[in-house]
């Protein structure tokens, strides 16, 4: 290998590197860069992203949802705002062997789900 193709090898490398850590373990910068949500109807969001992360799959909302993990109905007045931001935020720093999986939610996300929970 001549030197001019060594030289590409370490910007390669590094350009990998970086993206392979943005998919797998992004930090929240990259995540409210790469997923924000509008929140001019936050309650409005939250529904939609409770329908596109598939919330009731494992949770009940409401009327409707499988009862695999807790309702969440009236979850927002048995736990605090800080407790609910964490879950949605990173499960498995309240419970570390939680089934519920880390979306990966960037901040106008949470943001829009607590709304909508509030509801609930």
């Amino acid at each position: 290998m001549d030197m001019k193709h060594k030289a590409l090898l370490i910007p390669i490398i590094l350009l990998v590197v970086v993206t392979v850590w943005l998919l797998i373990a992004p930090p929240r910068w990259w995540l409210n860069l790469t997923k924000p949500i509008d929140l001019t109807d936050p309650i409005a969001a939250g529904v939609q992203l409770a329908d596109q992360y598939a919330c009731r799959k494992c949770h009940r909302l409401g009327d409707s949802g499988a009862l695999k993990a807790p309702d969440l109905t009236d979850v927002a007045q048995r736990l605090d705002e800080k407790t609910l931001r964490t879950w949605l935020e990173n499960p498995q720093a309240i419970k570390g062997n939680t089934a519920m999986p880390n979306f990966r939610l960037s901040d106008s996300e949470i943001a829009a789900l607590l709304a909508y929970l509030q509801t609930q």
